[in-house]
């Protein structure tokens, strides 16, 4: 299976349309389940950041201020991914600073291949799989499967590895429920915009159309090499995942 890069961004604010801008971004490459590889940044994208902000994340104007350049961090960014498949929580967040950053660093026109690359959101997965979680913040639905957090919410990296985290018991679920074994990225892509209803009509359509086979693929999706988390009590759920959820 080829790695799925997992990636999270925290910002000043809720929408780059509205001038907002990205403060760190992490991202976790997965292989089989497990984590591979990480990268992560804060960036200096020459705004400040509001108090509340500040207070919700913990990335303070000074930590940005000795950051390097967000054009710096977005570049290594994207080559970091290169043509890994994307995946979010509450996706279309992260997707919209994915790709206001990186359109950023255009040079005559041109933009790095992967900034219109299309996201899984492990949000939509998760209302599809586990109805009975009731919240799909991410906070809330890694409490569902006790799921624990490595340090503060709300950064990057910590929530990237959640994230990562929630990815490998989706597609553990989708092995177990419905015999996906090779758990592709347009798989997951199909299903996030299906009804729930269709979703082993939606899986058996597609395994019956995968070139080598799809189920058959000997790969097992079964373990996980996170590292230890511990569960750390948090008073905030992802603003954006609140707001994303409304």
């Amino acid at each position: 299976m080829r790695c799925i890069a997992v990636l999270d961004f925290e910002t000043t604010g809720l929408s780059p349309a509205m001038g907002d801008r990205a403060t760190e971004v992490a991202i976790v490459l997965m292989e089989d389940g497990r984590v591979v590889d990480r990268f992560q940044s804060l960036m200096n994208a020459g705004v400040r950041i509001s108090a509340f902000i500040e207070a919700f994340t913990g990335i303070t104007n000074e930590m940005i201020q000795a950051a390097p350049p967000a054009e710096e961090v977005m570049a290594a960014a994207s080559r970091f991914v290169g043509d890994a498949p994307l995946v979010a929580h509450n996706a279309s967040f992260d997707r919209r600073f994915w790709a206001a950053e990186l359109e950023r660093l255009a040079w005559d026109g041109a933009t790095p291949a992967n900034t219109h690359a299309p996201f899984a959101c492990t949000m939509l997965l998760s209302r599809r799989l586990w109805p009975e979680a009731r919240s799909f913040r991410l906070g809330s639905v890694a409490a569902f499967h006790g799921i624990g957090f490595s340090g503060r919410a709300h950064r990057a990296m910590v929530d990237a590895e959640v994230a990562a985290a929630l990815l490998a018991r989706i597609q553990r679920d989708l092995e177990r429920r419905y015999d996906v074994f090779d758990c592709r990225h347009e798989l997951l892509m199909k299903l996030q915009k299906s009804p729930r209803a269709k979703m082993a009509e939606i899986i058996r359509s597609y395994l019956e159309n995968v070139p080598d086979g799809g189920a058959n693929a000997a790969v097992s999706l079964v373990a996980v090499d996170l590292d230890p988390v511990v569960n750390r009590g948090h008073t905030l759920d992802r603003l954006r995942d609140r707001l994303g959820a409304l």
